[in-house]
């Protein structure tokens, strides 16, 4: 049984989970996709998980970061190949609630989000839906694409079906955050019941580095080890985090 239920049958058929309203009986899944306040939101026991989970392009950290964030001087605009200028077409192959894409897209780039848990994928498109219909975010939101699969085992098959080529695949796999935010911890347990530690990390690499044209990027914490498979060809350290680089050719060729 899925670890989310939808709060009515349309939703439920459109992403393949169960009714919530037709469960009869055992053990209701913990975590409910439904409407609130105009958002789709992904919402259990507040103790547990934190406030509802929903993705919000318009308002909130992402419209800071849209004014404030930094422009092409920000690690990831570095890491993915926008800081000199150039503008990449991106697959964000872990695209989790969209922020790293939407930041990508704000700086001019095309960014294809692959998302392969159901629930997330199903908030990534009711905040995009909001973010088209919003004069603010429009035109961002119209560089963003959105496809919901398993980049692990078909990435290649997910992007060709897309409109986006390839040239820069960003990954950001499950890993074991410390952070002491108890949101962020609340958060992540969340992402994990639902997805993993992404033990299939150096799959995912695999796969990328096959369909990438120029690099490939990874995002990790600080201190981690990279994914085991080959060596990054260059490290961009921010203070938390940094980006290991797999380069097949430099994005001016």
């Amino acid at each position: 049984m899925s670890a989310v239920a939808a709060n009515d049958a349309a939703l439920a058929a459109r992403w393949g989970l169960p009714d919530a309203d037709a469960l009869a009986s055992g053990e209701a899944p913990p975590l409910r996709l439904g409407r609130e306040n105009g958002r789709l939101v992904l919402a259990g026991d507040a103790k547990r998980y934190g406030k509802p989970l929903a993705v919000d392009f318009v308002e909130g950290k992402a419209a800071h970061r849209r004014r404030f964030g930094g422009g092409r001087g920000q690690l990831i605009a570095k890491a993915c190949g926008l800081g000199k200028g150039a503008t990449p077409s991106v697959v964000d192959a872990t695209a989790g609630l969209g922020r790293d894409a939407f930041v990508l897209a704000t700086l001019g780039a095309e960014v294809l989000m692959v998302e392969r848990v159901a629930a997330i994928a199903a908030l990534l498109e009711d905040g995009l839906a909001r973010a088209m219909a919003d004069p603010d975010t429009a035109e961002i939101a119209a560089r963003l694409r959105l496809t919901h699969g398993d980049a692990s085992r078909e990435l290649a098959t997910l992007v060709a079906q897309s409109s986006v080529t390839p040239q820069v695949v960003h990954l950001d796999p499950m890993f074991p955050h410390r952070e002491k935010s108890a949101l962020v911890k609340k958060e992540m347990r969340l992402f994990r019941e639902l997805a993993g530690d992404d033990a299939d990390a150096p799959r995912l690499l695999e796969a990328a580095l096959d369909v990438a044209t120029h690099r490939v990027v990874v995002k990790r914490p600080r201190k981690a080890p990279p994914i085991e498979g080959p060596a990054p060809r260059h490290v961009l350290e921010g203070k938390t985090s940094r980006y290991d680089l797999y380069v097949h050719r430099a994005l001016s060729d």
